[in-house]
C-alpha cells in the first residue's frame, strides 16, 4: 500500500535523501506562493502607480492575519498527523484531518465577518493615508471575500506535506500562484481594473487551491482520506491543533501588527514613498525567509514522525542538516541584497528616483544580519515539531514582538528613518542568540536519550497529550 511505503520511507530512508526529496517541492511551493504578493506589487506598481503600491503595502498586514489562521490549523494539524503516522495510528490521523477541515471553514467565516466590521479603522491603523486609502479599501473588499478559501486551502495543503506527499503539495502551489500570475496582467492591464483586478486574480487562484486540496484528500493518492464521519469537531482535537499551531500563528499575527507599527513609523519619519519601499522590502525579505521556512516544511514530517517513533538520533540528524542548509541559504540571500539592491528594487519601480533610493537603503539595512535568521527559524521549528508549543511560540515572538516593538519605538528617535530599518536586524541578532541557548539545551536532552538507547535503556519520550 502507498501509505505503508511512505511510512517506511520516513522511518528508514537516509535523512539527507529525505530532506532533499521534501525540500525542493516545499521550496518551489513557497517561492511560487511568495509570487502572489510579488506579482500583485510589480503589476500594480507599473500599471497604476506608487500610491497604489503603497495601498497594497497597507493591506499586507491584513492578509497576514488570515494567512495566520491557515497556519494555525495547518501547522497544528500537520504536527499531530506526523506524530500519529509515526505511531502507525491512521485512524486518529484522519480524525485530525477531518477536524482541521471543519475548523478551517469556521475560522474563515469568522475572519471574513470580523474584518469587514473593522475594515476602515483597521486600514487607518495600518497606515492608510489620503492618497492610499481608496486603493487599499478596493483591494481588501475583494480579498476578504476569498479569505475562507485561502485558509482552507493553505491548511489542508500543509497536511498534504505532513502525510509525506510533498510533491503534490508543491503542485498545489504551482496551480494557485501560477494562475494568479497569469490572471494579474489580464485583469490589471487588459480589463483595466487596477487594484481590484489584482484582488480578483488572487481570489480566483485561492478558489483553485481549495478545490485542488479537497479533491486530493478524496482521491486514492492521499495517505489519509477526508471522511464525512470525521468532520464533527472534537474538543480535544481542536485544542491540540490550536496549542501546537499557536507558535506560527502568534508569529504571523504579531508580524501583522508589527507591520502596522512599521507603517506608522515610516509615515512619521518618512512619507508614502517609504511605505511603498517597505512593500518592496517585505516582498524580497519574505522570499528569502520563506526559502528557510521551506526547510521547516521539509523537516517537520521527518522530525514529528521520528519523534513519535522514538528515533531521537534521526531527529538530531534532521535538525543539524537543517541548520547547515538554513545558514547557507541566509548567507546567499544576504550577499545578493548587499551586492545588487538597486537591481532588485528596480523590478518594482517604474522610474521614481526617491523610491529607488529609499528602497535600496532600506533593503540593505533591513537584511543586515540575515545570516543569523536561519538558526532562529530552525530552532523554533524543532520545538513546534515535537509538541513543545509554548517554547516555540516564545522564540517566534522574541523576533517579531518582544525585541522588535521596543526597538521600533526607540531607534527612530535617534536615527530617524534609518532607525526604522535598523530595528529588524538588531531584533534578529538578539533573538538568534537566545534561540541558540535553548536549541543547545534541547539537543543535549535528545543526545542523552540517544545514549540511553544505545546502553539498552529505552526512555519514555516527552510527547504532548494524546488526542
Amino acid at each position: 500500500m502507498e501509505e505503508r511505503s511512505q511510512v517506511i520511507e520516513l522511518e528508514k530512508k537516509s535523512i539527507g535523501k529525505l530532506m532533499l526529496k521534501y525540500y525542493f517541492p516545499a521550496f518551489a511551493g513557497v517561492m511560487v506562493t511568495s509570487l502572489y504578493s510579488l506579482a500583485d506589487r510589480i503589476f500594480v506598481s507599473r500599471g497604476v502607480g506608487v500610491s497604489a503600491l503603497a495601498g497594497l503595502s497597507v493591506v499586507y498586514p491584513v492578509m497576514i492575519i488570515y494567512m495566520a489562521f491557515g497556519m494555525l490549523v495547518g501547522s497544528g494539524a500537520g504536527v499531530r498527523v506526523s506524530i500519529n503516522l509515526g505511531k502507525k495510528d491512521f485512524v486518529r490521523a484522519e480524525k485530525v484531518l477531518g477536524n482541521a477541515f471543519s475548523f478551517a471553514i469556521i475560522l474563515g467565516i469568522f475572519v471574513t465577518i470580523l474584518n469587514f466590521l473593522i475594515k476602515e479603522p483597521m486600514l487607518r491603523l495600518f497606515g492608510a493615508g489620503p492618497d492610499t486609502f481608496q486603493y487599499a479599501n478596493d483591494y481588501l473588499n475583494i480579498i476578504l471575500l476569498g479569505s475562507t478559501l485561502g485558509i482552507v486551502g493553505y491548511s489542508l495543503n500543509n497536511i498534504i506535506r505532513s502525510e509525506g506527499n510533498a510533491r503534490i503539495a508543491m503542485y498545489s502551489m504551482f496551480l494557485s500562484a501560477g494562475l494568479n500570475i497569469i490572471l494579474d496582467p489580464v485583469f490589471i492591464f487588459v480589463l483595466d481594473m487596477g487594484v481590484k483586478g489584482a484582488a480578483i486574480a488572487t481570489v480566483i487562484s485561492q478558489l483553485a487551491l481549495c478545490i485542488w486540496v479537497i479533491a486530493h484528500f478524496r482521491s486514492r493518492k492521499s495517505v489519509l482520506r477526508l471522511r464525512l464521519i470525521n468532520l464533527k469537531p472534537v474538543k480535544e482535537i481542536i485544542i491540540y491543533i490550536v496549542t501546537i499551531g499557536f507558535a506560527p500563528f502568534s508569529m504571523m499575527i504579531a508580524a501583522s501588527f508589527v507591520q502596522s507599527l512599521f507603517m506608522k513609523q515610516l509615515l512619521t519619519y518618512g512619507n508614502d514613498t517609504a511605505v511603498g519601499a517597505m512593500g518592496i522590502i517585505n516582498s524580497i525579505s519574505i522570499m528569502l525567509v520563506m526559502s528557510i521556512v521551506a526547510l521547516n516544511m521539509a523537516s517537520q514530517p521527518i522530525i514529528g514522525f521520528n519523534y513519535g517513533s522514538q528515533q531521537y538520533e534521526r531527529v538530531m540528524q534532521t535538525v543539524k542538516l537543517g541548520l547547515r542548509a538554513a545558514t547557507a541559504i541566509a548567507v546567499g540571500g544576504w550577499v545578493v541584497c548587499m551586492l545588487i539592491p538597486g537591481m532588485i528594487v528596480g523590478l518594482f519601480n517604474a522610474g521614481d528616483a526617491e523610491l529607488q533610493d529609499t528602497g535600496v537603503s532600506g533593503l540593505r539595512i533591513f537584511n543586515a544580519v540575515l545570516p543569523l535568521v536561519g538558526y532562529q527559524i530552525i530552532a523554533s521549528n524543532l520545538f513546534q515539531s515535537i509538541g513543545r508549543a509554548k517554547l516555540a511560540a516564545t522564540l517566534s515572538l522574541l523576533r517579531q514582538v518582544i525585541f522588535l516593538v521596543p526597538l521600533l519605538i526607540i531607534l527612530p528617535t535617534f536615527f530617524g528613518l534609518t532607525g526604522v530599518w535598523l530595528a529588524m536586524p538588531v531584533s534578529d541578532f538578539m533573538s538568534s542568540v537566545t534561540s541558540f541557548v535553548f536549541l543547545r539545551i534541547e539537543m543535549n536532552r535528545l543526545a542523552h536519550h540517544v545514549r540511553l538507547e544505545k546502553e539498552g535503556e529505552i526512555p519514555v519520550p516527552e510527547l504532548p497529550l494524546a488526542v
